[in-house]
């Protein structure tokens, strides 16, 4: 319905509606229930839904495979997998230790760090770490642990938590705001650490060719406290 129509026309169509909300009742409109009159002010105004009727079937129709299929096992990903198995079976040092990143809520980007609100609260770069490991360890739940990769090493917090399998730790990933030339003020009080310094930044995932950030070898310690004069 929206074919040769002038863009000007369409837009008043929708007014005074703006941004994603304007955006949405277009697509709506210029879909595949435009035939029933479906618009954005229908929807709002049945806030339990409305019957569109059975679904209809759009495979292979939507699909832009090669094959015309959903390729679960495309051969690119299969012919990887001995390479996955020899890694798995690889036994590892009896210490060993691997890192992985993870996400926050209000950390998604490292630019939110620069907001006073969003790093209000608890500290938001530690490294967590099993309960087995920190006792085998000695790291202590809110004590300073440094963490050692093959290329360098950070010290920061050591959270305990059974959020976290023996043999993994994490650091989040987005800080070291205290490095040169860094100059969001807030974030430089809650700079956390870098925890890209651990890992080689020379070796890909040879099927993606993406760094390798998650699964680094790393070594755990606690960090001693400094002695009292």
């Amino acid at each position: 319905p929206a074919t040769g129509r002038d863009p000007q026309e369409l837009l008043a169509e929708v007014a005074p509606r703006v941004g994603p909300e304007r955006l949405l009742d277009l697509q709506l409109r210029t879909g595949p229930y435009a035939a029933e009159g479906l618009t954005l002010d229908r929807l709002e105004a049945e806030p339990h839904g409305i019957d569109l009727g059975p679904l209809r079937p759009r495979i292979p129709e939507v699909l832009r495979t090669p094959s015309g299929r959903i390729e679960l096992a495309p051969e690119l990903i299969t012919a990887d997998v001995p390479r996955l198995r020899a890694a798995l079976d690889a036994a590892p040092a009896p210490d060993a230790l691997v890192l992985i990143g993870r996400r926050q809520l209000r950390s998604n980007n490292s630019w939110m760090h620069n907001l006073p609100k969003l790093v209000s609260g608890p500290e938001g770069c530690t490294v967590l770490i099993s309960p087995a490991d920190a006792e085998r360890l000695g790291v202590a739940d809110g004590e300073a642990a440094r963490v050692r990769g093959a290329h360098g090493e950070v010290t920061l917090t050591a959270r305990v938590t059974d959020a976290m399998m023996p043999g993994v730790v994490s650091i989040p990933h987005g800080w070291g705001h205290d490095l040169d030339g860094v100059d969001l003020e807030v974030a430089r009080e809650h700079a956390g650490v870098n925890a890209n310094v651990l890992g080689d930044g020379g070796v890909v995932e040879p099927l993606t060719g993406t760094a390798v950030l998650n699964g680094i070898p790393v070594e755990v310690a606690p960090v001693p406290a400094p002695a009292v004069a």
